[in-house]
Formats: structure tokens, C-alpha cells, sequence
């Protein structure tokens, strides 16, 4: 088992070969990331990349009026600056921390001559990158078509397969703001859930009582999502906490819209 913080607490890091990480791992920073802290501002140069580890980081897209939403979460099976290794450059959107933990960052031109090495991480981070693209979408089209409850519940379990235990540490707006909706809205779809006892909710902290019964009450996106993730990036460090039991879970035909 890997020790309590390392860089193969990440699945790409973890999945390259012994001698690519090796060659990455001296240029390896450990970075704290705080709840709400900024990582990329909008349209600015992105300097390092992240690999989270115990955090869960959000890219947020805004419009005139000062609104925005978060139309994805990267965690321990991702990175951020994508569009940095790809060519692109910065983007138009930013990125925040949405659960606070730990993380690692590299230089973008570091990180950009291993990934133009065509090597196995290059591999990881197209497929990746897929995968980030069908959450995206899945995510629009859930907030598009099914109730608030659906997209509460399959934005706690995205969230849970991404850290340790079953708590976390965020509020009703963050949540708002993540899913495109009112706090009051998202205040009385996490009251339902309570209610069946699924989740237990109290200033900011969210328990999940019960997975089986939250899995129940989500739409057929969380497993759509999900399942492009395990066919993309099947690797699992030993350190990964997810029961075999869930990830079975995930496969049922258990997803149907009410």
C-alpha cells in the first residue's frame, strides 16, 4: 500500500510505468488545496498542472451578469490544464477547489515535453480527457432533464468515488453553484434525501448514511459517467478506498428516471 500522501494517490500517476514516474517524480511539488481557493483564473497562462489527491477541483464557466456554474469535477482520477498539453493554451473558464485536500503540481513545460514524448502518459491523458468530455456532457444533459434530487444524489456519489470515507465538506451554494440551480433548491432536495435517510446534512458537512439507498434515487448518468471512467482508466492505485462492492453497484441495471 502507498503511504498516507504520494503522488500515486492519483490514477494517472499511479498507472505510469516505473521509469516515467520516476523521471516525473523529482518535479513533483505538494500543493494544500484550500475549499474555494482559486487555481486558474479565466483566460490566464497556466503555469502548473494539478493532480489531485484527496482534493476534488471544479473547472467554472461565468456570464455577464456574475453568475456561473461548474459543469464538472476533477478528483484522483484526473488533472487540470488539459488544454495546456493539448496545444491550446489557457481557457476561457477557470478552476476552483471544490473539496479541500492535497494535491500535486508540476510546470505546464515539464509536464508538456513528457506528454509530447508520446509515451504511455500521453495515452492517459487522452483517454482522460475523453472521459472528462463525456462527464461534461452527461452533467448538462442531467441538469437539463432530471429533477433536482437525481442531480443532488449523482453529484454526492461522483464526489464520495473521488475521496476517502463518506463525508464532505460543502455547502448548499457551492452545491448550487456545481449543479446550475438555487440553494433553495438544492436545501430541499437535500432534505428529501435526509428524510429516506440516505444523507444526514449540517452546516456544510454531508454524511451518506446509506449509498445503496442513494443510488437508488439517482438517474441512469451517474453510471453512464462512471462506467466511461472505468473503461478509460481501469488502473486503481492500492490506496483507492472504493469498496469492490460499489463499483459492482455501478454496473446493475439499476438506473431508471422517475
Amino acid at each position: 500500500m502507498f503511504p498516507l500522501q504520494s503522488p500515486k494517490q492519483n490514477r494517472i500517476l499511479a498507472a505510469l510505468p516505473a521509469e516515467d514516474y520516476a523521471r516525473l517524480l523529482p518535479y513533483l511539488e505538494p500543493a494544500l488545496m484550500s475549499l474555494g481557493q482559486v487555481v486558474y483564473e479565466p483566460g490566464t497562462l497556466i503555469n502548473h498542472l494539478y493532480f489531485p489527491a484527496t482534493s476534488i477541483l471544479a473547472p467554472v464557466y461565468g456570464v455577464e451578469n456574475g453568475t456561473s456554474v461548474r459543469l464538472a469535477i476533477i478528483g484522483n482520477e484526473g488533472l487540470t490544464g488539459v488544454s495546456t498539453l493539448l496545444g491550446g493554451g489557457g481557457m476561457p473558464g477557470g478552476v476552483v477547489v471544490q473539496s479541500a485536500g492535497n494535491a500535486y503540481r508540476i510546470k505546464a513545460d515539464i509536464l508538456k515535453k513528457e506528454f509530447d514524448s508520446r509515451g504511455k502518459f500521453q495515452r492517459l491523458v487522452l483517454h482522460y480527457t475523453q472521459a472528462l468530455i463525456t462527464q461534461t456532457a452527461q452533467n448538462a444533459v442531467c441538469n437539463r432533464h432530471h429533477n433536482i434530487e437525481q442531480q443532488l444524489g449523482r453529484f454526492l456519489l461522483m464526489s464520495l468515488d473521488r475521496l476517502s470515507g463518506n463525508e464532505l465538506q460543502m455547502t448548499h451554494e457551492q452545491i448550487a453553484i456545481m449543479l446550475g440551480v438555487r440553494r433553495e433548491s438544492v436545501t430541499q432536495a437535500a432534505l428529501k434525501l435526509q428524510t429516506i435517510g440516505a444523507i444526514q446534512y449540517s452546516r456544510g458537512h454531508i454524511t451518506v448514511l446509506d449509498r445503496e439507498e442513494l443510488e437508488g434515487c439517482v438517474c441512469e448518468c451517474y453510471a453512464v459517467v462512471n462506467n466511461e471512467y472505468e473503461r478509460l482508466l481501469p488502473y486503481r492505485p492500492l490506496s483507492d478506498p472504493a469498496p469492490a462492492a460499489a463499483k459492482r453497484r455501478v454496473s446493475k441495471e439499476l438506473w431508471t428516471v422517475n
